[in-house]
């Protein structure tokens, strides 16, 4: 039961990094286009706060999808990525992970000029997989008590 619940997650896992890579890198309702000068952000929360500051001129929708969605759409990640391997049964592991996946992304979004290099990103993804992770474990924990190990 065991293997067939880690080989339906890593085709979820599969889907859901090839979703990821659509919204990041090719979609055009999410500015994915190319841009003809390289941008980036390299000081933590500036545009976590300019978003903020600013939320009556970019929208609350704006506003929202920018801080919500980033942590929201790295969850699963952080859900999936323990559930495949028992070697990622750990919260540091699992952060790093998430981590250098968001880095991977940012980086080709900065070398291929389709959106921004932004540590704000990393920030509020790497806090998504954590929250995924968290989700996690409390289910794992409910089965344990339900099922037995």
């Amino acid at each position: 039961m065991k293997k067939k619940i880690q080989w339906g997650t890593i085709v979820f896992l599969v889907i859901y990094l090839l979703i990821l890579a659509y919204v990041c890198f090719f979609s055009e309702s999410y500015g994915r286009t190319g841009h003809a000068e390289y941008s980036y952000n390299l000081l933590p929360f500036k545009e976590i706060l300019r978003f903020y500051t600013y939320r009556d001129q970019v929208g609350f929708h704006a506003f929202v999808l920018n801080l919500f969605g980033n942590v929201f759409a790295f969850a699963p990640f952080g859900f999936m990525v323990p559930i495949v391997s028992d070697k990622n049964r750990s919260l540091i592991r699992t952060m790093g992970l998430t981590f250098l996946l968001s880095l991977f992304i940012e980086c080709i979004q900065l070398i291929f000029r389709v959106g921004s290099f932004d540590v704000d990103d990393l920030i509020l993804n790497t806090l998504g997989g954590v929250i995924g992770f968290c989700v996690f474990w409390i289910v794992n924990q409910i089965r344990r008590r339900w099922f037995g190990r």
